[in-house]
């Protein structure tokens, strides 16, 4: 259900759920200091109540109405990286929901880089709790008929068109000591983060490990199976053995579709092929595997970019899409 600017305003203000177009992926969005409304969050999504919700604010100066520390390593992040795809992970402050917290001590924030987004913030003088629009695990929605698709025609949807990064933000969780750890790859990757910082990130050594799972805030889209379309996915590092994966599927009179990155070699089955180029696949990951899912071929075949620092953040939603069935 499309919706206007002002009736989303209204909406929220009113404590309902609304879907929300950002620069990463379609948000289900509620009033961040709204118990109530961020249970229907919870509900329509499907989704774990110890998960924390990211929460969407205007302008960097709202940062010190949720957290009791805004270290200095932290201010410099959000100047240089927002709006846009950045999540920070600061100790929030006691009023701050439990619900929108998961139960954690801390609180995610970024401001979004969207016009839309960020009007519908001002016109509803609201900070929202926006986690991807679309049932736990599944694909995130990167344009208002994904959302509808995914979550139903009754979900009110403002229409802000296809999202122009594509995959959710890179999520770093900062100390009041400076130390910070990506707990998300983002198409804003580790470098980027670390040049800004001015130091690398704390790394957790293995005699360390066991303290680290206690003291590491707990980030969303960390569940080992997410991302992930209906139809069955398959992933592969090498061409040839999807493309023998094919043949094998296609002789047993099963039915696929190939996901491939960069050129080479095509399967003789349904392909959407993508560039070579991180932040294009990314850009176009969601949408081709909706596209791919829409098809209910019997399986899916994804062909892994390669695993380096460029292509961390799709290599990752890959990964989670397809747990457990690497090849």
């Amino acid at each position: 259900m499309r919706i206007s600017l002002d009736e989303a305003a209204r909406r929220l203000q009113n404590g309902e759920v609304v879907a929300i177009p950002t620069e990463t992926v379609y948000g289900l969005a509620a009033d961040a200091t709204n118990d109530i409304a961020l249970q229907k969050i919870f509900t329509t999504k499907q989704r774990p109540a110890d998960h924390p919700l990211i929460v969407h604010i205007a302008d960097i100066s709202q940062v010190t109405e949720w957290v009791t520390d805004f270290p200095e390593v932290a201010v410099e992040l959000a100047k240089a990286f927002w709006p846009g795809a950045l999540t920070l992970i600061l100790p929030a402050k006691h009023h701050v929901s439990r619900v929108v917290r998961g139960g954690e001590p801390t609180i995610a924030l970024r401001v979004p880089n969207h016009p839309i987004a960020l009007e519908l913030l001002k016109l509803s003088k609201l900070s929202v709790a926006a986690p991807s629009a679309n049932l736990f695990t599944q694909l995130s929605p990167t344009t208002a008929t994904h959302v509808e698709v995914g979550l139903g025609a009754d979900v009110p949807v403002l229409d802000g068109g296809a999202c122009q990064v594509g995959i959710e933000s890179t999520i770093v969780s900062v100390a009041a000591d400076g130390q910070w750890q990506l707990l998300r790859p983002g198409m804003i990757s580790e470098a980027d983060i670390a040049k800004v910082a001015g130091r690398p990130q704390r790394k957790v050594v293995e005699s360390d490990k066991a303290a680290a799972t206690s003291t590491t805030p707990k980030a969303p889209g960390q569940h080992a199976l997410h991302y992930s379309p209906r139809t069955p996915l398959f992933l592969f590092k090498d061409r040839a053995a999807l493309i023998v994966t094919s043949e094998q599927l296609i002789a047993a009179g099963k039915t696929c579709a190939a996901l491939l990155i960069g050129d080479g070699d095509m399967p003789q089955c349904h392909v959407a092929h993508l560039s070579n180029q991180p932040a294009e696949v990314a850009e176009q990951l969601y949408g081709a595997l909706h596209q791919l899912d829409a098809l209910k071929v019997d399986s899916l075949l994804v062909e892994l970019p390669p695993d380096t620092s460029p292509w961390a953040a799709v290599l990752d939603r890959l990964s989670r899409a397809g747990f457990n069935k690497h090849t």
